[in-house]
């Protein structure tokens, strides 16, 4: 525990679904786009993995872990009310959230840093790895290509194209994602029906949420793509685009997209291709990779 001042005073401890409309005011605060799903999801997936700042029983920071398997974690979430920043909060929740994840058993851990987080993760000795860059733009109508109808059999075969594009097992999170979201599975098939890349896409606080979108080639990414925009007609849209892949930015600019920030992937422990391969085009979330 540590003062703030003499009145008042802090300390780490679990967060749970109790604590999901102070965590969801924090990010709002922010401005992020998470919404209550997001972070019911993360509590449901890591109810011992979920860490809050409370001071005088009020909560004033978080830290998430996504756990996949053992081989990768991932951190999300990191936020801190503006009056209790650079007082140690950050570096206290990510050491608890670290410590979780090596009693665990975990070998690699990454997360999304913003520029403003970035210093205090090479402290603890994340490294960067590759640049990814969040689109904001708006839904529109583009072409008239026909898809395939969304059947729940294929399901496991988009689970199996996202661990090969993705590096982990995420079916877990993949399932929740499809269950919170109004909008079916996008899926591109070959001629003997085998996947060639799929794309979610989930409404957020701010904007709906396109992700994750993998594919075989940047042509059916960019397909994909399209497509999600084609069914959210006006609405506002994000992308995290993975800007170490194979398609250049200039598509999504074409697009009538903007760019609104840049963050990096950062890693600590082996080096892992999880998150940064050239067949993800789209992230699921900054929380989960």
């Amino acid at each position: 525990m540590k003062s703030l001042n003499k009145k008042e005073t802090w300390q780490i401890g679990l967060l749970d679904e109790r604590h999901l409309p102070a965590a969801l005011a924090l990010s709002d605060q922010s401005l992020w786009n998470q919404n209550e799903h997001d972070w019911r999801r993360l509590l449901q997936s890591s109810p011992g993995g979920c860490f809050g700042a409370f001071s005088d029983g009020r909560l004033v920071g978080t830290v998430t872990t996504v756990v996949y398997g053992t081989q990768l974690a991932w951190l999300g979430m990191m936020l801190v009310d503006p009056a209790y920043r650079r007082r140690g909060l950050g570096t206290r929740l990510m050491e608890s959230a670290l410590a979780h994840l090596k009693r665990s058993g975990v070998v690699a851990v990454k997360l999304d840093a913003t520029p403003a987080g970035k210093p205090l993760y090479e402290t603890l000795g994340f490294r960067a790895e590759g640049p990814v860059e969040r689109w904001e733009g708006e839904g529109q109508r583009r072409g008239e290509v026909k898809w395939p109808a969304w059947e729940e059999r294929l399901l496991p075969s988009l689970y199996g194209f996202d661990r090969l594009a993705f590096g982990a097992d995420r079916s877990n999170l993949l399932a929740s994602l499809i269950a919170d979201s109004p909008l079916t599975p996008l899926v591109a098939l070959d001629a003997q029906e085998g996947l060639e890349g799929f794309a979610l896409a989930r409404p957020g606080r701010q904007a709906y949420y396109i992700g994750p979108l993998a594919a075989r080639s940047s042509a059916t990414a960019l397909a994909l793509f399209d497509e999600m925009l084609g069914r959210l007609p006006g609405e506002r849209i994000y992308l995290d685009f993975n800007a170490t892949g194979g398609s250049g930015v200039e598509v999504l600019a074409e697009r009538g997209l903007v760019k609104q920030r840049n963050l990096t992937q950062m890693a600590l422990g082996p080096e892992s291709p999880a998150g940064i391969s050239p067949l993800l085009f789209g992230l699921a979330g900054p929380e989960s990779g």
